[in-house]
C-alpha cells in the first residue's frame, strides 16, 4: 500500500508504529526486532518486505528509515532466552522490548501492527497483519531495520565463531552450515532447542 495511502487512513487514529523480527529460522544467533514509526511528511520511497529486497538495498534504505523516520527502536531476545522460552515466545519478547524502548523514548503510541498472526503481550494495541512486511509501510521499515541490523551481528560473530559460514549463511540451516556443526559441533551462539543442534548434543 502507498504510505501516502496508509497515511490518509489513519489520520484519525493517532500514532502507531509497525514491528517485525528477522531470525525465527537460524540455528544460530539472537532473534531480532524492530519497531518503527514512519513520518508522513518525510515519505521513504520503495520500502518492502526486507526479504524482497538486495542487500545493497536494505542497508542504503537501513540509513534512509534512521535519518527520516519519526521514531524507531531495535531489540533483542538472546540465544539463551531462545532455549529458555522457545523461537515463538523469544520473536514476542523481542518485538515487545522493541515497541517498550519507543515508548520509553517519548512516542504516544495508540497501537501497534505486527507482521504476522499474533501479537505479543504490549501496553497499546495490537493489531497482527499477515504480509504485513509487503503491505504495511511502518511494517516494512521495522523488517528492514532487524534484518539489516541482525545480519551484521551474525558477520561480527562470525569472526569470533570461525569455520561454520555465518557470514555467508547467517546462521541458516544450509548443507554446508550443517556439516560444519556436524564437524565442529554446536558453538555457544548455536541454539540448542533447534533440532539440528540438539540432536548433537546427545
Amino acid at each position: 500500500m502507498p504510505q501516502a495511502d496508509l497515511f490518509d487512513d489513519l489520520d484519525h487514529a493517532g500514532c502507531y508504529c509497525g514491528v517485525d523480527e528477522a531470525g525465527r529460522g537460524p540455528l544460530a544467533g539472537p532473534v531480532v526486532a524492530a519497531a518503527v514509526i514512519l513520518d508522513p511528511a518525510r515519505p521513504i520511497r520503495l520500502l518492502d518486505d526486507s526479504k524482497k529486497l538486495t542487500e545493497r538495498r536494505r542497508e542504503a534504505l537501513f540509513d534512509e528509515i534512521l535519518e527520516h523516520a519519526a521514531g524507531w527502536a531495535i531489540a533483542e531476545a538472546s540465544v539463551a532466552e531462545i532455549d529458555e522460552l522457545n523461537i515463538l515466545h523469544a520473536s514476542m519478547l523481542a518485538m515487545r522490548r522493541a515497541v517498550l524502548a519507543l515508548l520509553d523514548d517519548g512516542h504516544a503510541l495508540d497501537r501497534a501492527h505486527i507482521d504476522g498472526n499474533r501479537c505479543p503481550e504490549l501496553p497499546v494495541l495490537g493489531r497482527a497483519l499477515i504480509g504485513g512486511d509487503a503491505s504495511d509501510p511502518a511494517i516494512a521499515a521495522a523488517s528492514i531495520l532487524a534484518k539489516v541490523t541482525r545480519d551484521r551481528q551474525i558477520v561480527a560473530l562470525d569472526a569470533e565463531h570461525p569455520g561454520y559460514g555465518l557470514a555467508r549463511h547467517k546462521g541458516y540451516p544450509t548443507p554446508a552450515h550443517l556439516a560444519a556443526l556436524a564437524e565442529l559441533g554446536p558453538s555457544p551462539i548455536h541454539r540448542r532447542s533447534f533440532a539440528p543442534v540438539r540432536r548433537l548434543l546427545v
